[in-house]
């Protein structure tokens, strides 16, 4: 018992124990520099700075950008990156579904079928609508190349709608798109939405207003097809041509050439035009506002 006192003892002596600490020239033996020491100093200068290492490190590591180097290090501001990213593709999410309505509706009124509120939520919906892929033509080439810039086009669409109320289609003098004779007459009930006149063959197809066109393509039923988007909320349409004088994107006059009548598409009987006039997203009846004989 008494040894293991002895050693206790001993032990916390030697900590106070003082040493020196020299440097010297090892040449001239001249002494530079001399430090007095002990163990208990050696300790605690070494426990010091080790704890003033570590207080450094976690201070780098919780408080400068450092953090983010190192690998698995949560960053507090991802959950609010996060929540930002997830709200701007809502609303991209939105503007495309509002969009691909917008032109859903215009190919609809092309192609003579009711207008829809909502995008079915599949193309296998029953209610929704299947449109069939047909090859490629030169006019499909130059409308998928100019489809970014339906986005103008649709806010002047949308623009015009608070003008509608005092406005309407005899305030507008529409330029005659082809003299001719009419074969079938506007009835909305059997799905006949505009007028056919007959005129012969080679004859040119104009706008009725100024406007910008807003489909320049070619489908199965209706075949070569123009429409042109105009003022108020007006919107015209030309089948069954036989070619397309313009393209989408394009700014028409009234009386200006924008195709040659034709007898393309399964739905034509002979060689006329299908012109269709549009109002608010209601068919009219052309020959109210237009004499084409």
């Amino acid at each position: 018992m008494d040894d293991q006192n002895k050693n206790k003892k001993g032990f916390f002596n030697k900590l106070h124990h003082k040493y020196r600490l020299v440097i010297m020239n090892n040449e001239t033996l001249e002494e530079k520099l001399s430090i007095r020491l002990t163990r208990f100093n050696v300790f605690l200068i070494s426990g010091t700075i080790g704890l003033l290492l570590i207080i450094g490190t976690i201070y780098l590591v919780a408080f400068t950008p450092l953090r983010e180097y190192i690998p698995g290090y949560a960053d507090f501001n991802t959950r609010q990156v996060l929540r930002e990213l997830s709200l701007r593709a809502d609303s991209l999410e939105r503007d495309l579904r509002q969009k691909d309505l917008f032109i859903m509706n215009i190919r609809n009124i092309v192609e003579g079928r009711d207008l829809i509120e909502e995008i079915p939520d599949s193309v296998s919906d029953p209610e929704g609508y299947v449109f069939e892929e047909l090859p490629r033509s030169r006019e499909d080439s130059l409308l998928r190349a100019e489809m970014e810039n339906v986005s103008q086009f649709e806010n002047n669409y949308w623009n015009q709608n608070e003008m509608i109320a005092s406005v309407s289609p005899e305030s507008f003098s529409f330029f005659t798109p082809l003299s001719g004779m009419i074969s079938s007459h506007f009835n909305p009930g059997k799905g006949h939405f505009g007028v056919d006149v007959v005129a012969d063959h080679g004859e040119i197809i104009m706008s009725a207003l100024d406007g910008t066109v807003i489909i320049a393509t070619w489908t199965l039923e209706t075949g070569y097809t123009i429409g042109i988007q105009h003022a108020h909320n007006i919107i015209t349409i030309y089948k069954h041509n036989s070619s397309l004088l313009k393209s989408q994107g394009d700014f028409v006059q009234a009386g200006e050439a924008i195709a040659i009548i034709g007898d393309t598409g399964i739905y034509s009987t002979g060689t006329h035009l299908h012109f269709e006039l549009w109002f608010n997203g209601i068919p009219v009846n052309p020959t109210d506002y237009i004499a084409f004989q």
